[in-house]
């Protein structure tokens, strides 16, 4: 049986065909696989789990219809949808994992998350994240209504292209917003694993860290599909 990941499909009423493909890949292959994890920003942007869009309901209803026919579905927050809470994914069938998360893979332990973690040379979002990830922060967030949170969203998101134009403007793109190697090595080491998987950074690849060491970085979903099929022979990273 093959193990499925995916994450940053990015999914967003503006690009209607990526969700169609979201829902064509559910009804389709994975329905014949022994798992399914999703490792972050399944979604451009999550406000809270009241939100009443269109999208996120077609996304439970196919993932609780593949959970439905045996299929386990399990869930990593990103850092486009780290509100996503218990109840939808309750609507979805999922499961919550911590970030990161160890699991047995097809008699592997394996290192799972989604990746904006390793990516500690970007001091700035780090700091973002520490605020943004504090349960204090959190609840007055969602305590407010639902279009102030939908602005905050926008404005959140013109906020991260503008700081991405600058970087790139610079030329330090590349380099900050990639995982950091001495970071990678230290969590090979801290969790005693000799596989790890994570998106966030949407360079695709199979790196060989060394020391016997494999990282896997899923592939986003703006332009086609990206999917990584594990199984007891091995990984194969694929383009849908």
């Amino acid at each position: 049986m093959t193990t499925l990941f995916v994450s940053d499909l990015h999914l967003d009423p503006s690009r209607p065909a990526i969700t169609e493909l979201f829902g064509r890949f559910l009804d389709g292959e994975a329905r014949c696989a022994d798992a399914l994890y999703i490792l972050g920003d399944l979604f451009e942007a999550w406000v809270g789990d009241d939100d009443p869009a269109e999208t996120g309901a077609f996304v439970a209803g196919r993932l609780r219809a593949l959970v439905d026919a045996g299929v386990p579905v399990s869930f990593i927050r990103g850092n486009r949808d780290f509100l996503l809470g218990a109840g939808y994914a309750r609507r979805c069938g999922m499961r919550l994992l911590p970030d990161p998360a160890v699991v047995m893979l097809h008699g592997e332990p394996t290192l799972l998350l989604h990746g904006d973690l390793l990516c500690t040379d970007d001091v700035a979002y780090q700091q973002f994240r520490a605020q943004t990830r504090d349960p204090a922060w959190q609840a007055r967030f969602l305590a407010q209504p639902l279009q102030a949170r939908l602005a905050f969203a926008a404005q959140a998101r013109a906020a991260s292209q503008a700081r991405h134009g600058e970087l790139q403007a610079s030329g330090m793109a590349e380099a900050i917003t990639d995982v950091a190697p001495a970071t990678v090595q230290t969590w090979f080491a801290r969790y005693g694993v000799r596989r790890m998987i994570h998106g966030h950074t949407h360079r695709p690849a199979i790196h060989d860290e060394g020391h016997g060491n494999t990282r896997i970085v899923l592939g986003d979903w703006y332009e086609q599909g990206s999917v990584l099929r594990v199984d007891a022979d091995g990984a194969v990273l694929d383009a849908l």
